[in-house]
């Protein structure tokens, strides 16, 4: 897909994601907004997934495991505006009985969902499952997660990153969402990851690179780690991002991480961002 239009897709997700928080006051729009690029890439343009005919088992699909669930407002919106169910759906945000809670859960059985997430740590440990089941299923499709730089402070994701490197899971490409924010401050006050480059260089992993908020730069990045499956190791790719971004008071801070705005600030958040698709 050509870049201006995924450009225009995502300035739609972002609009998706400011009115879905606002609307009840609850949720997380930092992370959203900053991954918004990136899973609007992966949906219209990398995947191989068909959203009419979903299937929880996935067989000959691509698979997206979401680790950090609380970012669930920028999935929604992508997995509605690509079809998995309807874009109007995404009023319910949050609401009673709704299928789109807070955190991604599987007992709504919501279309595009295969896991529960919002119990940071658990995601790398289900791809790396389900890459193997891939495996044994003689199925060459590709497993991607997507995880915060905050939740590396987890232990279960190393725990998952020796598994990996050592059984040779070499069908999985892990994302980190690597802003250097997570909700109580900057991830290096809170608790330094170090040198992660050289950290899941030292776990066995290829390590890449990418900007977040370039779509050139990405679909190369994510063409380049496809071209690294099959050779014996796992693939991370860190992803640099802005929290916040595409709205300038929600930029360069952890606050809203996981604060709404209010009516006035949805108004200027809105003011910046292209309706593009049509708002739900």
């Amino acid at each position: 897909m050509e870049t201006e239009k995924l450009k225009h897709i995502a300035s739609q997700v972002r609009r998706d994601i400011v009115r879905m928080v606002a609307d009840v006051s609850s949720g997380h729009p930092g992370g959203s907004l900053g991954c918004a690029d990136f899973l609007t890439l992966l949906y219209f343009d990398v995947l191989k997934h068909d959203p009419a005919n979903f299937t929880m088992d996935g067989r000959n699909d691509d698979l997206f495991f979401l680790s950090n669930g609380h970012i669930s407002p920028v999935w929604y919106s992508v997995l509605a505006r690509s079809g998995y169910f309807p874009v109007s759906d995404l009023a319910t945000f949050r609401k009673l009985s709704s299928k789109l809670q807070g955190h991604p859960s599987t007992d709504k059985k919501l279309p595009g969902i295969r896991m529960a997430s919002g119990s940071l740590g658990q995601g790398l440990s289900v791809g790396i499952g389900a890459a193997q089941v891939k495996k044994l299923n003689n199925d060459n499709s590709y497993i991607y997660t997507l995880h915060g730089d905050g939740e590396l402070q987890e232990g279960q994701i190393w725990e998952a990153a020796m598994y990996g490197a050592a059984n040779k899971v070499d069908n999985i490409i892990a994302v980190i969402d690597y802003n250097g924010r997570q909700i109580d401050g900057d991830v290096d006050d809170v608790l330094s990851l170090g040198d992660l480059e050289g950290k899941w260089r030292a776990f066995g992993w290829n390590v890449l690179t990418m900007d977040g908020h370039n779509f050139v730069d990405m679909k190369n990045t994510i063409t380049k780690a496809q071209s690294c499956c099959g050779e014996g190791k796992p693939v991370v790719i860190l992803m640099k991002t802005e929290m916040g971004m595409g709205v300038d008071y929600m930029m360069g801070t952890h606050k809203w991480h996981g604060s709404a705005p209010n009516a006035e600030q949805l108004a200027s958040a809105l003011s910046q961002l292209e309706e593009t698709l049509g708002d739900y």
